[in-house]
């Protein structure tokens, strides 16, 4: 049995336009069931399943209009806890794998426990890059501050006719040992390393 208020509105709700779909479907299956139709013949005119119609009808029974709407559904946990995230953001800049130089996303996953490409959403997130160096170097040639006032100055004031050329005598060589310690790794920032 329905009240005037509650036939009012599931007729209003039945009018897909003006609510959901969802919604539009079971007013008309609860309007159609007021009328007297038992499950099996609403489920056939509305070419619903009679267990659908049972589950419907029974749902307002109990709670009237509110029934019909959707539960809401419990979240799914999150797979990945924060401490496994803070482990691999630490171990990534601070460590470096038995038997190579730097983590590949291979490696920290077998090391973290999680997978490939979890790590790499890790990475991508805390801007951690451990496949990538910049490096850079620091002169100890005393006369270094002189030359370098030198050299800019040709391009700030240059005189007139003058050719300068720039040699680099050492540019394939690999340097074997490093003249000043390297800057590790953070978020955002490559490592960096000195070269000789």
């Amino acid at each position: 049995m329905l009240s005037e208020q509650e036939r009012e509105q599931l007729v209003r709700w039945s009018r897909p336009a003006k609510s959901a779909q969802a919604l539009a479907l079971r007013s008309k299956l609860v309007l159609a069931c007021a009328q007297g139709a038992d499950n099996s013949a609403v489920a056939v005119e509305l070419g619903y399943t009679a267990a659908t119609v049972g589950k419907w009808r029974a749902r307002f029974v109990e709670h009237r209009l509110d029934g019909l709407a959707d539960e809401p559904r419990p979240e799914r946990p999150p797979s990945v806890t924060i401490d496994q995230v803070e482990t691999v953001v630490l171990a990534t800049p601070e460590e470096t794998p038995k038997n190579a130089t730097q983590w590949s996303r291979a490696k920290m996953a077998e090391r973290s426990g999680l997978s490939k490409s979890t790590i790499g959403r890790i990475w991508r997130t805390f801007e951690l890059r451990p496949h990538r160096t910049d490096g850079f170097k620091l002169s100890s040639d005393p006369l270094f501050v002189e030359k370098v006032y030198a050299v800019v100055g040709l391009y700030l004031n240059p005189p007139e006719a003058t050719l300068v050329l720039c040699v680099d005598e050492n540019s394939q060589v690999q340097a074997l040992a490093r003249s000043q310690p390297a800057l590790p790794m953070m978020p955002g920032m490559h490592e960096k390393r000195a070269r000789r």
